[in-house]
């Protein structure tokens, strides 16, 4: 098993020009250099029928990669279209079908993806599949809690399971989770998304620090807002709880229940390719350089102090500890 003292090393080595850079991308609204190559990687990730996943796909394809593409409730135009798009322009990506919440789904994609590596590992996961439900906590019944926690939390938590036998076997890879801004402010009446993004966030970064020895790297992508597709599906998911709803919950909240299922996206203007184009310079950073988190947008960004303030918080609490030597490498303090 590989030691953290090389893993420190390798830190050392290359902080000065592959950590300044990915530090820079977070302060300068995703000023991108030359796209980088990325051939001889191959990249699992969920959530492809639309927003980041989908743009994702193609990128890393384009840029070398061997994708796996998964998204549910295949067939579906969307699969057709990327399987199509794929074999028109050479690109090498596999679209599966995989539905996170499904244990028999995960187990059938990762033999297909076994057999296409001829028995290979998957060199980076990313965990891009969720979905939001709007309104307040009270108006959350069980059905929509479930539902969030299992697709943005428990998802999450099955493929990353999945994929870390073979990385820890190899002694290498990079797991993305794609968190959110809301995964360290909260906005109100936004349901359980920030719970569920606070969860993924607090996972991750014990498994960063529990995955230092393996020379596996974490790192939690937060997006601000953009216009992808996660407004149409939000609004699905929030009409769907409010023909549910009874009026002991919701009599509290008329207003924010009125407005249930009618949000619009369409007014945002960033470019979600800022995302995977982060993702992919990442991917070509070496090892034991790439950030934890990495906030990604051209605004705002309130998460910065908290994760400057976490980040200092854990170095002085543990960095001195047994436990120094895992949270020094993971925050390169």
């Amino acid at each position: 098993m590989p030691s953290i003292d090389r893993r420190q090393l390798l830190a050392g080595a290359a902080a000065t020009g592959a950590l300044a850079a990915t530090a820079s991308v977070a302060q300068s609204d995703m000023v991108a250099p030359a796209a980088p190559d990325l051939t001889g990687k191959s990249i699992l990730i969920t959530g492809c029928s639309s927003g980041f996943g989908r743009l994702g796909a193609e990128y890393y394809a384009r840029l070398g990669a061997k994708v796996f593409a998964t998204m549910r409730s295949t067939p579906r135009p969307e699969a057709e279209e990327l399987i199509a798009l794929a074999e028109r322009d050479g690109l090498d990506i596999h679209v599966l079908r995989l539905d996170v919440l499904l244990d028999h789904e995960i187990d059938d994609a990762m033999a297909a993806v076994d057999r296409i590596l001829g028995g290979g590992q998957v060199d980076v996961l990313i965990n891009n599949a969720g979905i939001g439900i709007t309104s307040p906590v009270e108006v959350q019944d069980m059905e929509a809690t479930r539902l969030i926690f299992e697709t943005n939390v428990f998802g999450a938590h099955r493929m990353t399971r999945a994929v870390l036998p073979g990385m820890r076997e190899r002694g290498s890879g990079q797991i993305f989770q794609i968190s959110s801004q809301l995964g360290r402010v909260i906005v109100p009446y936004s349901g359980h998304y920030s719970a569920t993004k606070f969860a993924l966030e607090a996972m991750s970064e014990q498994l960063a620090y529990e995955l230092v020895p393996h020379n596996i790297d974490v790192t939690i992508i937060e997006p601000g807002g953009y216009p992808t597709e996660v407004w149409v599906n939000r609004n699905h998911y929030s009409e769907q709880l409010k023909e549910r709803l009874t009026g002991v919950h919701a009599a509290g909240y008329p207003q924010q229940v009125a407005r249930m299922g009618k949000e619009d996206g369409t007014t945002r203007t960033a470019d979600p390719m800022d995302v995977p184009r982060a993702i992919a310079r990442l991917i070509a950073a070496p090892a034991g350089t790439r950030p934890l988190r990495l906030p990604v947008h051209p605004g705002n960004k309130p998460q910065i102090p908290i994760n400057e303030v976490t980040a200092r918080v854990q170095t002085d609490w543990l960095g001195n500890s047994g436990y120094g030597p895992l949270i020094m490498a993971v925050h390169k303090l």
